[in-house]
């Protein structure tokens, strides 16, 4: 490992395959026309402008650790390996089972993973996937890891008000489950963490935790000038906020990181960024003058903004087949948001075994 302030590189190390699974319930933005006034119009231009369309949710008594133990199970399964072959587990995620024990603990069981293997939660959203990349890079590159299974997943539909506009017609619900493996590949992995915490309530649910317990205060629903009901125990989102973040800091992120594997931007296949909206993603590539060919922003449009699987969804429905196939592509993932965080990796990726996204099964 080669590391440089919050960058750093790992060599030998390569992902062996990648599920997404994603909830059978499907809502669509048409149908939610009184949420807007009944203004048809305003949601053509949301449809064509920020690429609202559909998103998959989970039903009551579905959570994240559901959607990430059917992924885990699917990819395991296409492997060939056994529980005993894992040596660390990671499981990312904002909207855990419970607020202890971490949701890594629970799958470890529900799993059967042996007793010799790490199991903890990483909490972080949008950013969270390739941080998880980094970790489970880290695990194998000391030596103690040969293989880790990273799970992210989040069930944010759960905790955004149904009639807040802002966010209820954007966020979707996903789980995700990555093997990270030794190899002896020489291709290299470079990685970029960041954070600005100076805007933390930029994405936040402000109530429910230990700063502000759950209250019937809290719980109390309030419209806002724009007309968005929600209470302190909903997520809100600065929409202008997360924007400027986004285009500010998303391109200088990937400049960097290509600078410092001594790449330039031409020598990158596909960018695969956090699928936060069509707006977002078009002006980030277009600020970077990469060919939106390039840039998969179609999973946004069919399951919404997934958080933290937003990025494996990505691979899985808009890039199976290359990934699948015998030509290696270099891919940069790029994960931003809530935190504020932002994080990026530049990897090879090819052969893999398995790159599909599932359904799960829907509750009788």
């Amino acid at each position: 490992m080669v590391s440089i302030m919050a960058k750093s590189s790992f060599k030998q190390i390569q992902i062996g395959g990648v599920v997404t699974c994603v909830p059978a319930l499907e809502k669509c933005i048409d149908d939610e026309v009184d949420l807007f006034g009944g203004n048809e119009k305003q949601i053509a231009r949301l449809k064509k402008t920020i690429g609202l369309d559909r998103r998959r949710v989970v039903e009551s008594g579905t959570t994240a650790a559901d959607l990430c133990e059917a992924a885990a199970r699917r990819l395991l399964n296409a492997t060939s390996l056994e529980p005993e072959a894992i040596d660390a587990v990671i499981f990312v995620t904002q909207t855990p089972d419970y607020s202890q024990p971490c949701n890594a603990a629970v799958l470890h069981g529900r799993l059967d993973l042996p007793k010799s293997c790490a199991a903890l939660d990483v909490n972080l959203g949008c950013s969270g996937y390739v941080y998880g990349l980094w970790l489970a890079h880290m695990m194998v590159s000391v030596g103690g890891c040969e293989r880790v299974l990273l799970l992210a997943g989040d069930t944010i539909s759960r905790i955004v008000n149904p009639r807040d506009r802002s966010v209820a017609p954007l966020f979707g619900d996903g789980g995700s489950a990555t093997l990270i493996q030794r190899s002896k590949c020489e291709s290299v992995a470079w990685f970029s963490l960041e954070t600005d915490g100076k805007g933390f309530d930029a994405l936040i649910v402000p109530a429910g935790g230990q700063r502000t317990p759950s209250s019937a205060e809290t719980q109390v629903e309030v419209t806002d000038e724009g007309g968005n009901v929600r209470s302190a125990e909903n997520l809100f989102m600065n929409g202008a906020g997360i924007f400027n973040f986004s285009i500010t800091e998303e391109p200088k992120a990937v400049r960097d990181l290509v600078e410092y594997a001594g790449l330039d931007l031409d020598a990158v296949d596909y960018f695969v960024f956090h699928q936060s909206n069509r707006y977002i993603l078009s002006n980030i590539a277009k600020r970077l003058k990469i060919d939106l060919a390039k840039v998969p922003m179609r999973t946004v449009e069919r399951y919404g903004n997934q958080s933290s699987a937003s990025i494996p969804s990505a691979l899985c429905g808009e890039l199976q087949d290359v990934l699948c196939g015998a030509e290696t592509q270099r891919v940069l993932l790029s994960g931003f948001g809530v935190g504020l965080s932002w994080a990026s990796v530049i990897l090879d990726m090819a052969k893999l075994p398995i790159c599909e996204i599932i359904e799960s099964a829907p509750s009788e």
